[in-house]
């Protein structure tokens, strides 16, 4: 079976890898000159370590990436270290990682810290999904947590996520928050990029050609029954196509798709992503935090504060301090437009209240990162909506974060959902 793989994500990536295993013939076709798509790093000259564009870390209970990297041999290559996670309330930040953190809150009465965490284990140890898939976080949380909890909490969330979406998304996609995630958070020794650069080698060493710098235009079926690929000035044809893009680009990539189909794609919601990377030479969080979740409604110009080098060591980063600002924005927000040095004017005066030593002169470096499609947005009855990995073309897949749900965006799913269609693919070409 000939195979083209349209995105060189870890998506597309590890469809790529069973299927080489497979004995299918693989071309996968990337866009950008480099691997990763979304976990994709960069290095500066004076780092040891590549860091994420977009902040990445794996949880504990992350089977399938967990599985493949012991498959491949590199486990002694993840590392689990415990960062602290904080929220902010009254001008203060507090920690919320744990039972105990929340039992100590002080947002909250003592009264709905009780009812907090009694629900909050029903969600982890009891609880399924599709019910809750059929009500709004809002009005669930409301009911059950309480509005105190609800408001101080997890309306922040919420809004900063969503935005203008925040009212429509449903209970199953906060769910999965609480079912799946750990206090300790994992990375690979060198940074992502180090990672899908390896999976990339193993994959090519098995027979796979890999064409970085190389978008697709077009994708068409052939009257024998395969799938043409349009790539600039020249076109291949393949037994079968993976499409790991967003839903759009796969719309765009195939005018030829049926219309309820096309519709559908474009039906999805998202919302996009703008990160601001600064290289400190000082500290900026003495507390020691990694991660700071900020609401929107207490003025600051973005909605998380990630000191990477308190999770992992400024060492790795020749003795720079990472700091991201990042938030999750609409594609038309003023933030897509705005360059790295107007984006800076308007977050700097907010990192003096994380440090009031916080001086500009402390940056040596940064970098802005945006990209469209981020975060899915997932309303009431949100399976219903969510496209077969199967499109209605013959030889013609699409594997994208858009269908992982009940579960959140991350290279975790991304690994289940690229392999999935791998083992869908090789059982179609036996039929």
């Amino acid at each position: 079976m000939k195979v083209a793989v349209v995105g060189a994500g870890i998506g597309g990536l590890c469809a790529a890898y069973d299927l080489v295993n497979a004995g299918s013939e693989v071309v996968i076709y990337e866009a950008a000159d480099h691997v990763g798509g979304l976990a994709s790093g960069f290095k500066d000259p004076v780092w040891n370590w590549t860091l994420e564009k977009y902040y990445h870390h794996w949880f504990a209970s992350d089977k399938h990436i967990l599985d493949l990297i012991e498959e491949l041999g590199w486990t002694d290559q993840v590392i689990f270290p415990r960062p602290f996670t904080a929220v902010y309330h009254g001008g203060q930040f507090y920690a919320l990682d744990s039972a105990l953190a929340v039992l100590r809150f002080p947002g909250i009465s003592r009264l709905h810290r009780l009812r907090l965490g009694i629900v909050v284990a029903y969600l982890k140890f009891v609880a399924s999904w599709q019910p809750l898939e059929k009500v709004t976080a809002v009005s669930w949380m409301q009911k059950w947590m309480g509005e105190q909890a609800y408001k101080t909490l997890w309306e922040p969330l919420l809004i900063g996520k969503f935005g203008p979406y925040f009212r429509e998304v449903n209970m199953a996609w906060m769910w999965a928050r609480f079912k799946a995630r750990t206090p300790r958070l994992g990375t690979f020794v060198g940074g992502f990029q180090t990672f899908v650069d390896l999976l990339s080698n193993a994959i090519q060493s098995k027979g796979a050609i890999l064409n970085l710098s190389t978008p697709v235009y077009k994708i068409e079926p052939t009257p024998e029954g395969g799938i043409k690929l349009i790539l600039g000035d020249h076109q291949k044809v393949f037994d079968q196509c993976l499409v790991t893009t967003s839903p759009a680009l796969l719309s765009r990539f195939v005018p030829s798709l049926p219309e309820t189909y096309a519709k559908g794609l474009l039906s999805l919601k998202s919302m996009g992503a703008v990160v601001l990377i600064l290289a400190l030479k000082n500290q900026l969080a003495e507390s020691g935090i990694y991660w700071h979740s900020l609401p929107k409604d207490a003025g600051f110009p973005f909605l998380s504060l990630v000191e990477h080098t308190n999770y992992v060591s400024k060492e790795h980063f020749g003795g720079d301090h990472i700091v991201y600002c990042g938030d999750y924005l609409e594609p038309d927000h003023e933030y897509f437009s705005l360059s790295k040095e107007e984006l800076l004017e308007r977050f700097l005066p907010a990192l003096k209240r994380f440090n009031a030593k916080f001086e500009a002169s402390w940056i040596r470096n940064s970098w802005l990162f945006r990209t469209s499609y981020a975060q899915p947005v997932p309303p009431v009855n949100h399976s219903q909506s969510i496209p077969d990995m199967k499109t209605p073309m013959k030889g013609l897949w699409f594997a994208s974060m858009s269908q992982i749900y009940p579960w959140d965006r991350g290279t975790n799913y991304a690994v289940q959902i690229g392999r999935e269609a791998a083992q869908r693919m090789l059982m179609e070409n036996e039929l």
